[in-house]
């Protein structure tokens, strides 16, 4: 367990009372604690008490006694955020203690943008000791201020050194310098500052932005010195006041040293290709790193980590308490972890009655999670009762129609698996030696039985009307090491949907496989709709296994890899290889925020071994290294930029044949699409559009000319960085883009935001939605289809009981309450929460060109607030507007805090 540092002296030290966790206020083990210092016995003064910031404390203030008698007197405005340390302000000092503990504790040295003319030397630094004195706060702000002698010649400040002389780190906002002929000059820090003893002194630099050709002079050398300690030599064990990125491969999922059983393969390699993550440092056992016990998360760099503040609200502290708290309390409330749900009724009871947990959890589970419980009784029993789903509100058996389960393949939490059909027939591209054959049975009179009255096959394809969901070589060389786990089915799946005249989508067939295994040979079978009992019910399991299929695919690949896991190697690398004063640092910075904590968190307890992804979601134990396996055969950059994803989604690649668009200069955003009533693909085109645009007019500001982006020596590492060891295994494939000219470089940042921001606001935010119902959305099937090798008694259970059948299939009691939770806390909004183009950036702010561009940029993006709430209303649009049906809001840019189902952050949040 990491223990805070406090200080150095030799005198033992004990806590007068405990504060939270170290984690949970992001404080990286350096909380601000009371402290009472033990003295020798000898000693008659009294035992010091340290404490955080006091409202009463003032700091020596040193002038800078200049070369000369000709000053500009300039002030300093430094704010400090309250963390919880410094909220201990009551009490009762000594003078002697208050001195020796903040007196000439916070040192600020101005630093001069340009060299001496005469020496051709940096000049010399300004200092000064900020001092709190009696200045108001302002909220959870915390105001220091200090004031300069600053000689004439000193030339334009470039950037400051911070030094604490603290026993503690504290985080500091920003800042302001007055005084200035041309105004203030405001320097955002939003960092963590360690004590001198950690880190000698911070730099910062101002808010102008510069290429690396065009740093001034007197900030060279500083640059690339910072650099070079975010990068860090790659050695030994971080700690949590580091500040270093570098990469390293996934081999912290497992926990072998603890039980064998719980070993998982290291994910980065040519066996299991993978993008990289942050590296810790921790030691291997023999390939997988020892996880970290007591509740602490995995290292991350220290700026990437929550402040004080806004980990009190953040969501990160209610997914850290929902995985340590509520879910362990589930699980001992729910004893028969095998128990299903015997009548729909009883799933029902979650929403109207509850789940009794014990008394002494309610407060803290309750304090933490506030939107995941309806209602707590106040009685002898404490009762959680989960938020009934806006889908379910809105009409209780919208899980059940099959025209519903067509249109959230368009509208709903995954829309990115849905492909066009090019060619006939459809045949695996697997090994027939061992998956069996390779043809489906889904045949030409299947299909054209199902769309009888419309037209043939052939025309079906013509035209573009057949559609596929296809889980079918993804998932079969899984099916059976997944159906060794108890209570566990699997299959392969196709499902096949037919493009109505009206835009909706109508399913017309599901198959289902399994490979030769335990001496049977392969099966397959190939469910219809049918007005019939028996065929109706077997075709709504059939269903349920394909739904179980698209929830996991979702979670593992289109969630987790696709935003989270792909993006950790383009924060890590742009830290780095981009200056903090690199425009393009700025731009990305944004939308970067938290992620890797977020990260470190899914490591620790959600896609681990035995963690909550493996015991809850159909792939189990096998689950990431599925994600490993879509890495190696999906996953590529240029196609993570929306308009080319929806061109590439077809089945089978087809030069002439387009997938879900195709390109055509006519058509809005330069392409048509397939369905045209698709709500994902038109209000995220529209989202893609201003945000190319805003990235096109900061990127031609700083790059007016185009040879500005081959001859940025920092870019250029940046890229490279990403594509050879970010993404290593994957560094030689020829999709990845060229980065020489400004258009390259505004498509290659466009794709990056698009993945932080909309791509993972539409898999997201919606997951309380349509998965708080998890019938809608079952995540595991725990038994197999009731025709396959059935026994007499199990099919004659079926004929009689086809709901129990059903029912049985779907998630455990304590499967299905865990998804809930999770799911709900993960697609809720923080009251903290930064929306995409809402709120200006300081450095944006500063620079009168792209302050204008971002006005632009947040004006279109309230345009297309309106433009949403105008598809959502025309009723000609039916994947998007119909009895009881949801609107589709999940692009829609702004939200309120505890919402879900809408608003689009700058970065991957909770």
């Amino acid at each position: 367990m990491l223990k805070p540092q406090v200080n150095h002296h030799t005198q033992s030290t004990k806590t007068l009372f405990p504060l939270e966790k170290p984690f949970l206020f992001g404080n990286g083990g350096q909380s601000f604690l009371l402290q009472v210092q033990s003295r020798p016995s000898s000693s008659n003064k009294a035992p010091k008490v340290r404490v955080g910031f006091s409202s009463n404390i003032k700091a020596i203030s040193i002038p800078f006694t200049g070369r000369n008698n000709t000053f500009t007197k300039v002030k300093a405005v430094v704010t400090v955020k309250r963390t919880i340390g410094s909220l201990i302000s009551d009490l009762t000092l000594t003078p002697g203690d208050i001195k020796e503990l903040l007196g000439r504790s916070l040192q600020l040295e101005l630093i001069s943008a340009e060299l001496d003319p005469k020496t051709g030397l940096e000049k010399a630094t300004v200092k000064d000791f900020a001092d709190r004195g009696l200045f108001p706060n302002d909220g959870f702000d915390i105001t220091y201020r200090a004031e300069f002698k600053v000689p004439l010649d000193f030339g334009e400040v470039g950037a400051i050194y911070v030094k604490n002389d603290h026993d503690f780190e504290f985080f500091l906002k920003d800042v302001v310098l007055e005084g200035f002929p041309n105004g203030p000059i405001k320097i955002t820090c939003d960092s963590w500052i360690q004590p001198k003893f950690v880190e000698e002194k911070r730099v910062f630099f101002t808010y102008k932005s510069f290429l690396p050709s065009k740093t001034p002079n007197g900030l060279e050398r500083l640059r690339g010195e910072e650099l070079i300690k975010l990068r860090g030599n790659g050695q030994g064990l971080r700690q949590a006041s580091d500040r270093i990125y570098d990469y390293d491969v996934y081999n912290d999922l497992g926990s072998p040293d603890s039980k064998q059983d719980l070993a998982r393969p290291v994910l980065g390699g040519k066996q299991h290709p993978y993008p990289r993550r942050c590296r810790t440092g921790r030691d291997p056992y023999p390939k997988s790193e020892t996880r970290v016990r007591d509740n602490l998360t995995f290292y991350v760099p220290r700026d990437e980590s929550f402040s004080g503040i806004k980990t009190a609200t953040f969501g990160a502290k209610a997914l850290y308490t929902l995985l340590h708290s509520l879910i362990p309390t589930l699980t001992s409330v729910i004893i028969d972890r095998d128990r299903g749900f015997p009548y729909f009724t009883e799933i029902d009871k979650l929403f109207n009655e509850g789940v009794n947990l014990p008394k002494k959890d309610k407060k803290s589970l309750i304090n933490a999670i506030p939107r995941l419980v309806k209602g707590v009784k106040d009685t002898a029993e404490n009762i959680l009762k989960f938020e009934t789903p806006d889908a379910m509100d809105r009409d209780k058996f919208f899980w059940f129609r099959d025209e519903e389960f067509a249109r959230q393949t368009l509208a709903g939490l995954n829309p990115y698996t849905l492909r066009l059909v090019t060619e006939w027939p459809l045949k695996s591209t697997l090994d027939p030696k061992i998956y069996g054959p390779p043809e489906s049975e889904i045949t030409k009179e299947i299909i054209e039985h199902e769309i009888r009255g419309f037209m043939t096959l052939d025309e079906a394809l013509e035209q573009k009307k057949l559609f596929m969901l296809d889980y079918h070589d993804l998932l079969l060389p899984y099916v059976e090491k997944v159906r060794q786990l108890e209570d566990t089915s699997f299959y392969a799946s196709r499902t096949l949907f037919f493009l109505n005249p009206d835009g909706t989508l109508r399913p017309i067939a599901i198959e289902l496989t399994r490979p030769p295994m335990d001496g049977k040979p392969q099966w397959k079978r190939v469910y219809t709709p049918s007005w019939h009992s028996t065929e109706c019910w077997l075709w709504k399991i059939a269903k349920a296994h394909v739904l179980a299929h698209d929830s996991g695919y979702h979670q593992l690949v289109s969630h987790w890899l696709r935003t989270h896991c792909c993006t950790e190697p383009y924060i890590i690398a742009t830290n780095r290889q981009l200056s903090a004063m690199h425009p393009i640092y700025r731009l990305l910075n944004p939308h970067f925020r938290y992620t890797m904590e977020i990260n470190a968190l899914a490591r620790l307890a959600l896609i681990n071994a035995d963690g909550v992804i493996e015991s809850t979601f159909s792939p189990g134990k096998e689950s990431i290294e599925l994600s490993s396996f879509a890495y190696d055969k999906q996953w590529r950059f240029d196609n993570e930029a929306l308009p080319k994803d929806l061109i590439s989604r077809q089945e089978f690649s087809d030069p002439i044949q387009k997938g879900l668009a195709v390109e055509d200069p006519s058509a809005p955003h330069g392409l048509k699409l397939t369905i045209e009533d698709n709500p994902f693909a038109t209000d995220g085109l529209v989202l893609w559009d201003i945000i190319k645009q805003w990235v096109t007019d900061y990127v031609n500001h700083y790059y007016p000319d185009p040879s500005l982006v081959e001859s940025d020596k920092e870019l250029q590492a940046w890229w490279f960085e990403i594509r050879n060891v970010g993404h290593a295994d994957k560094k030689d494939e020829p999709w990845w883009p060229v980065l020489k000219t400004s258009e390259d470089l505004i498509e290659i940042i466009t794709t990056i935001v698009w993945v932080t921001s909309g791509h993972h606001a539409a898999v997201n935010f919606g997951q309380y939605t349509y998965g708080g119902y998890f019938p809608n959305r079952p995540t595991i099937t725990r038994t197999h289809m009731p025709d396959e090798d059935p026994t007499e008694e199990t099919w004659k259970f079926f004929m009689e009981k086809p709901e129990a059948v059903l029912l049985e299939a779907l998630p455990s009691q304590i499967q299905a309450t865990k998804v809930m939770a999770v799911l709900d806390t993960l697609s809720t909004h923080s009251p903290e929460e930064e929306y995409l183009g809402d709120i200006v950036e300081p450095s944006w702010k500063q620079d009168p060109v792209i302050n204008a561009a971002f006005e632009r940029f947040n004006g279109k993006l309230k345009e297309f607030e309106g433009i949403v709430d105008g598809r959502n209303a025309n009723t000609n649009l039916k994947n998007r507007n119909g009895a009881g049906m949801m609107p589709y809001e999940l692009l829609k840019p702004f939200s309120k805090p505890g919402v879900t189902g809408k608003g689009v952050p700058y970065s991957i949040s909770i």
